[in-house]
């Protein structure tokens, strides 16, 4: 698996969590490999965060959370706008490093060819799934 860029699908991210350390294929299931991912969380306000993980999922909800210390907390960098996934680790920190090294202006034209409108991604990740007929009460 190369980059696959812009693969936003956030319900298919949550299945895949779900599923790990196994991924659907077809009709069969097969082991994970490893995947990895880089990532751009940004605040309210505007401040941009890139990091690397091998769960978008965990870690986007850590983010949400505050639970990432150092400058994505103290900035309150906390919504996923955009990332990328990898199956090599070489080649994401490689990823990662280059995304570092860009101009601000360049990092916020790769966010909106992806995501036009900074969207959070992981904004309902980790939501509670109400049944017909449930009340959010008592939960």
């Amino acid at each position: 698996m190369e980059a696959n860029a812009g693969s936003f699908d956030s319900v298919n991210a949550s299945l895949r969590e779900a599923f790990t350390p196994f991924r659907m294929t077809g009709l069969r299931v097969a082991m994970k490999d490893h995947e990895y991912f880089v990532y751009i969380v940004c605040s309210r306000s505007g401040t941009l965060y890139i990091g690397i993980t091998n769960s978008i999922y965990r870690r986007a909800l850590e983010h949400k959370r505050g639970e990432i210390e150092g400058f994505s907390s103290k900035y309150h960098c906390d919504r996923l706008v955009y990332y990328e996934g990898f199956d090599d680790i070489h080649k994401a920190i490689g990823r990662e490093k280059q995304l570092k090294g860009w101009t601000r202006a360049k990092k916020i034209a790769l966010i909106k060819s992806k995501n036009q409108r900074w969207e959070d991604l992981a904004e309902k990740w980790g939501a509670d799934i109400l049944f017909a007929g449930e009340s959010m009460k008592g939960r």
